[in-house]
Formats: C-alpha cells, structure tokens, sequence
C-alpha cells in the first residue's frame, strides 16, 4: 500500500487567546513568543507559565530584545538564563539564533546556547535568512544540534524564496527538518508542497482594531489546515 507523508503544522502565538486556540484546533507544535509584531520575543513569564501544561509540544522563542541577532556576551548570558527558566516550566524546546554580523552565523554563540539548552528541543529560527548563504546554515545546524531550520529561503515572504528553501530540504538529507515560514496561508502550501516542503509555520493572524491589535483569524488556520492535509492526501510516495 502506498505510504503517505505526515506533514506538521507550527503555529506561532504571544498571547494566551491565540495559544488557547492552537491548542483547540490542534495544531502539531506551538512557537511561543511575545511581541510577534517585531518578530518575537522571548514570551513573558506568566505566557510561559500559561503553556506550561499544553498538551502539545511548546517551543520558547529566546530572544531578549528586537533587532538585530548580534548578541552581546551580556545578552548571551540573559538568554541562558531564559533557556533555564523554560527548562524549569516544562516546555518542549527553545527557538535560537545568532549572527556575526558579517553575513555568517555566530557559531560560538549558538554553540553556548545549544549547550544551555541540551535536552531540549532546538529549533533554529529565521536568522539564517539574514545570513549570505541559507544552504550553508543547514550543515551547520546540523552539527550544532539543531533539529529543524525555520526559513522563508532568505526571501520576505517562503512562497517567494521557495526555491532556496528546496535546496535546503535536499541539502538536508532528512537529517535536520527545514520548515517554510513567513506569508504562510492556504494559497502558497501547494506551491511550497511542491519543492519538498512538509513542514509549516505561520501565524494566522489578522489586524484586530485601528491600534493593530492581532489575533489568529480562525477560518485562516483551519484553511491552512486544510490545504496542508489535501496536499498530503494526494502525495504518495
């Protein structure tokens, strides 16, 4: 009988609404983060606390302010203190990066931070697409002991990097998951499905208010949802 693929679905949250809602639709994995508006955060104490009996794996983003990820010894140090503290809450993993600055990533820097987090999950997160080369990253990763790579393929939005995105999943080999993430909705995973992608990270979410509120807009995720499960339906391999 043929063999189908199982894709995932990671949803990112930084507000106990939206985390309630992923866990409600059951989505396969929870980035948990604050101010997703500047690209995420390291999540609050009590959000983390809120996550702390999901039923579903949670991965913290660690990250302690906006920016740029050029991280300062003493930013490093914060961040194996918030690697310590998910640890101690129970949560699933934690969501990394680092760059030097000079189109490569900080090896050093995300040796140090692995090390905090050994026994955790560990996802590298879009800091590879500020890097020079996205392909590169994967090897690294790897090695460093990554076990997936969040990328939208060094481009704004997955759909349109999707070709680097699938020299990444063939550089791979299987060894480390690589996951399309930015501008993720039902419409581009065909399109993603296409280059190898099988798993996905999007927000869902929509403007709330005129003071740019968000929230995850749930005929959006169940859409994705479905697009994802259809493209999986008919793929056999």
């Amino acid at each position: 009988m043929p063999e189908r693929v199982k894709p995932s679905l990671e949803i990112c949250v930084d507000n106990p609404g939206d985390f309630d809602l992923a866990i409600a639709a059951q989505v396969d994995r929870i980035e948990l983060c604050s101010a997703l508006a500047v690209g995420g955060l390291t999540p609050t104490p009590g959000l983390i606390q809120h996550a702390a009996s999901s039923p579903i794996p949670v991965y913290a983003m660690i990250r302690p302010r906006a920016g740029n990820f050029c991280f300062s010894n003493r930013e490093v140090h914060i961040m194996i203190d918030e690697i310590q503290h998910i640890r101690e809450a129970g949560l699933a993993g934690v969501v990394l990066g680092a760059s030097d600055g000079q189109g490569e990533l900080d090896e050093p820097v995300l040796r140090a931070l692995c090390q905090a987090a050994r026994g955790l999950g560990q996802t590298l997160h879009r800091v590879v697409d500020t890097i020079r080369d996205p392909v590169s990253a994967v090897s690294d990763a790897h090695k460093l002991g990554f076990e997936r790579i969040l990328t939208s393929g060094g481009a704004a939005k997955a759909v349109e990097g999707r070709a680097v995105i699938g020299r990444m999943i063939e550089a791979s080999q299987g060894r480390i998951d690589i996951m399309a993430g930015s501008g993720v909705s039902g419409s581009v995973v065909p399109a993603l499905w296409a280059v190898g992608v099988r798993s996905f990270h999007g927000s869902c979410s929509g403007v709330l208010d005129d003071d740019g509120t968000r929230a995850i807009e749930v005929r959006a995720l169940s859409q994705l949802q479905d697009a994802i499960q259809n493209a999986a339906n008919a793929w056999v391999r």
